[in-house]
């Protein structure tokens, strides 16, 4: 007979108790100002971002990797990129904290004018150079957990899903994909930031025709989405807004912990920079005198002396 695994709620209460009357909220590794500082990413939590091919999701992503550190001077994360080598992530890089574009970069055509820009950009790289770690192959599970392991990354990058394998036999791609995404889950679990890159695939639009238009993309929409949505604390899809040129919506379709909601964005492609158009977001204020009072009221309340404990103890 197997052992059962469970726990009863009187063995976390207090610890429970104390953190919700602490008044510390959950930690978030911000990856920019304004509205994209809504977007939580950290410990604990699954982020899956998905897009069309050459729609942006990797640049998107770096961007919010490179910001994450820079904001969180913490923070170590690993990147594995199954498609794109660290030096092209980096040009990439360059080119949106220079305000260089990304041709003269690529093609190594800079010049004098250039050198204040590209000196600036190339400092605040190096500044986080020594937090920052690309896996090399192979691109499979035990390697990029090995390589976080080692390296102590708070966060994880897979991009993208569907060409990363999983330990094991899993008959096709959507176990394969759903066996990943189990481990991702695990390692959220064991406190770590994760985000998911996934392809998305084509979908009836309003004219009905196949397409990677935005209207029709949704949560069904990711490739092998069965576990990918299911296993994710937000999911985000990357569509160009087709009315205005150089314009973007990065729809929010789910959220575990909070409400859905879009946010349009300007990417500048030779800048490989993406920019919030809407206000600013101004996170709440904790409540300072009603936490007081609450806490005064638990403080007089019998407290429980038992600890946390531990599942599958």
């Amino acid at each position: 007979m197997n052992k059962p695994h469970y726990q009863p709620a009187a063995d976390i209460l207090h610890d429970w108790r104390d953190d919700v009357l602490s008044g510390k909220p959950p930690k978030f590794y911000p990856i920019g100002d304004g509205q994209l500082s809504r977007i939580e990413i950290g410990p604990g939590l699954v982020t899956l971002l998905g897009a069309a091919p050459g729609a942006g999701k990797t640049a998107f992503t770096m961007q919010a990797v490179v910001d994450a550190l820079r904001m969180s001077p913490e923070l170590r994360a690993v990147v594995a990129n199954v498609e794109m080598p660290p030096a092209v992530l980096l040009d990439r890089q360059l080119a949106r904290l220079s305000g260089v574009d990304l041709t003269t970069i690529r093609y190594r055509r800079l010049t004098d004018e250039h050198a204040q820009r590209i000196d600036a950009g190339l400092n605040t790289l190096d500044e986080l150079a020594e937090r920052l770690a690309f896996v090399r192959p192979p691109f499979d599970l035990a390697n990029i957990a090995a390589a976080a392991d080692d390296f102590d990354a708070g966060l994880i990058v897979l991009d993208y899903i569907q060409r990363v394998s999983p330990p094991g036999e899993h008959g096709d791609k959507r176990g394969s994909v759903d066996a990943t995404m189990n481990y991702l889950r695990a390692f959220a679990d064991a406190g770590l930031a994760v985000i998911v890159l996934s392809a998305v695939g084509r979908s009836k639009d309003k004219s009905g025709r196949s397409s990677y238009s935005g209207d029709g993309l949704n949560l069904a929409s990711f490739r092998e989405s069965s576990e990918l949505e299911f296993g994710a604390d937000d999911a985000f899809i990357l569509t160009p807004d087709n009315d205005v040129e150089g314009q973007v919506i990065l729809k929010h379709l789910k959220s575990r912990n909070g409400e859905c909601r879009d946010l349009r964005l300007e990417f500048d492609k030779p800048l490989q920079r993406f920019t919030p158009l809407s206000g600013p977001f101004v996170q709440p204020e904790p409540p300072g005198k009603l936490q007081s009072a609450i806490a005064e009221l638990w403080g007089n309340a019998e407290s429980s002396d038992q600890e946390w404990g531990r599942f599958n103890e």
